[in-house]
Order: C-alpha cells, then structure tokens, then sequence
C-alpha cells in the first residue's frame, strides 16, 4: 500500500497568498520589469506594457505606489508630468521579476505546444 505523506503548510501561507496577489499578477509584473532602468512617465509605461489599458495601468500604479513598491513624482510644469521609479523595496523584486521573465521566454513555446497538445480532442 502507497503511503501518502502530508504536504507541510508553507508557514505565513495567508501572507504570501496577500503579497502575491498585489504584485504577482501580469501588469504588476510588467510594470515593474519596465521601471528597471530608471523613471518613465505615465505614457511612457502605456507604450512599453503591450496591451494594458489607461484604466488597467492606472489602477495598477496606484496598488504599487500604496504598497510601496513604486513612488510617483508629480512636476509642476505644463504641460503636467508625472514619472513613476521603483522604490528600493521595489528594487529587491527585480531579480525575481526578471528571472521569471526569462524562464517565461525561455519555456514560451513549450508550454503552448503542451497546451496545443493537450486541447486536442482524443
């Protein structure tokens, strides 16, 4: 008979789960891969995060600047500028955003033969 072990609880598990989500979904992830050489005004991240909307990175800026991951810089000039940096505590996710959007170009046609591979009908 196959004795089956239990799996150990990752400790703080409820904290994890908070963080991730703020700062593991793909905008977030996005966003702070693209800050990673300095400040970039607001349309500046709109042209650089393919695909997101004004509303989505709008929101998305905010959870970071709240979370204290990003700082916005507001310049009284006109027209208007605003420009977005990551924090040093936004400078420690770096490493880990940029290892995982290796591994993700490295794997990228792997995983979508797998998915292709696997949708078909048997």
């Amino acid at each position: 008979m196959t004795q089956i072990t239990k799996t150990p609880r990752i400790p703080e598990g409820g904290a994890v789960r908070e963080v991730l989500d703020r700062v593991g979904d793909k905008w977030s992830l996005l966003v702070i891969g693209t800050l990673r050489n300095g400040p970039v005004r607001f349309g500046g991240l709109e042209d650089a995060v393919a695909g997101i909307s004004q509303r989505m990175l709008t929101r998305t800026l905010k959870h970071l600047v709240e979370d204290g991951l990003l700082v916005r810089t507001a310049y009284a000039e006109v027209p208007p500028r605003v420009e977005y940096e990551l924090t040093e505590l936004g400078r420690t996710l770096l490493p880990l955003v940029m290892a995982l959007a290796k591994w993700a170009m490295a794997h990228r046609d792997e995983i979508n033969a797998n998915r292709t591979s696997r949708a078909k009908p048997s």
